[in-house]
């Protein structure tokens, strides 16, 4: 099971003076995280996509294009990619040149995205929210399969024998489905033939091993080969070398996008004793020591098959000291363990 790394490219806020770390601050350190990832082993590195004030990443290809002139074997994806408010074939474009620059290291994760302010910024209507996310997948997955390419869709231009290019550095790109949990979507991931992303930010990570059996009995029933399903799991948390430092530093930050959510989403706060039933063995939130989180992860990618495993540790802007402590830890003390337990 490979082991990565994903951000959102979050601002942290001081509280005293109400100012955010300044954007070029913010992606000046995850170059540097990035480059960390791949020093210490780990397989993959991936930055999302928002359009707030409390995000440093709007365009995440041209952050990972920075990060693949330093790097040279981890591959760099999004996580995700908003498609929904995407032109599908200037996207492949970008990412198969991000392709070509990494020598075969680029890679799409396709989502709907949890936030929507994508779709007013670009024009699109949420009363289509169903509708452009199902014809933009159909058109990415098939530009990453034919070339040229006839098509003609409701929400952009048609093609007629176009040649897009450039194309992939190998055979065809990784373009994964992003899912929240949505059981249509394992669904439809499994029968496009498609890998898919379960983004799992709440809840134990083992309800979701229904989803992934859906998932692979999906591709079977279209026909789809067993080499063509991957699985990619995620989760939250932070790794120190003490357990209770890992979820002592993780707790305010963590709190923060709770009281945001609470705000914006008429959510209700968890309190510090929901948190700390959340983090207890790292059940939830994967909050703790390296062997703690390894124990976790193993157990977790064991029931799900799951090929593999990414963690968001910059959650609310952890700090980067903090965050780079959890990067390399992840890589030489939990890895190890991980590959053991699955070579």
């Amino acid at each position: 099971m490979q082991l990565g790394v994903m951000s959102f490219g979050d601002l942290r806020l001081d509280h005293a003076t109400g100012t955010r770390v300044p954007v070029a601050q913010a992606l000046k350190e995850q170059i540097e995280r990035i480059r960390l990832a791949e020093q210490v082993g780990l397989d993959f590195y991936g930055l999302g996509e928002h359009h707030l004030d409390g995000y440093a990443i709007s365009n995440p290809g041209t952050v990972l294009a920075a990060a693949s002139s330093v790097t040279e074997s981890i591959t760099l994806g999004t996580a995700v990619t908003v498609l929904s408010t995407e032109d599908p074939v200037r996207l492949f474009q970008q990412f198969t040149t991000l392709d070509q620059l990494s020598e075969g290291r680029a890679e799409i994760m396709a989502g709907r995205g949890s936030f929507t302010e994508s779709y007013p910024l670009f024009g699109a209507s949420l009363n289509d929210y169903e509708a452009l996310y199902d014809e933009k997948i159909q058109l990415l997955l098939q530009l990453n399969e034919e070339s040229p390419i006839t098509w003609k869709g409701r929400f952009r231009s048609d093609l007629d024998n176009a040649v897009v290019l450039p194309r992939p550095y190998g055979e065809r790109l990784r373009v994964s489905i992003g899912t929240g949990g949505n059981p249509q979507s394992s669904v439809r991931a499994g029968a496009l033939g498609a890998p898919v992303v379960y983004a799992i930010i709440g809840g134990e990570p083992e309800r979701f091993a229904p989803l992934v059996d859906l998932y692979r009995r999906s591709s079977a029933q279209s026909g789809h080969p067993a080499s063509t399903q991957h699985v990619t799991m995620t989760a939250i948390g932070l790794i120190s070398e003490r357990s209770q430092d890992a979820k002592n530093t993780f707790y305010p930050y963590w709190n923060q996008v709770m009281e945001w959510g609470a705000a914006s989403r008429g959510w209700s706060v968890p309190g510090r004793v929901d948190y700390d039933r959340m983090v207890d063995g790292a059940s939830m939130i994967f909050a703790g020591s390296p062997d703690e989180i390894a124990q976790r992860l193993i157990s977790v990618g064991q029931l799900t098959r799951a090929d593999r495993y990414i963690l968001q540790m910059d959650w609310a802007g952890v700090p980067h000291p903090e965050v780079m402590t959890a990067i390399e830890l992840l890589g030489t003390r939990i890895k190890p363990q991980v590959d053991a337990a699955f070579n």
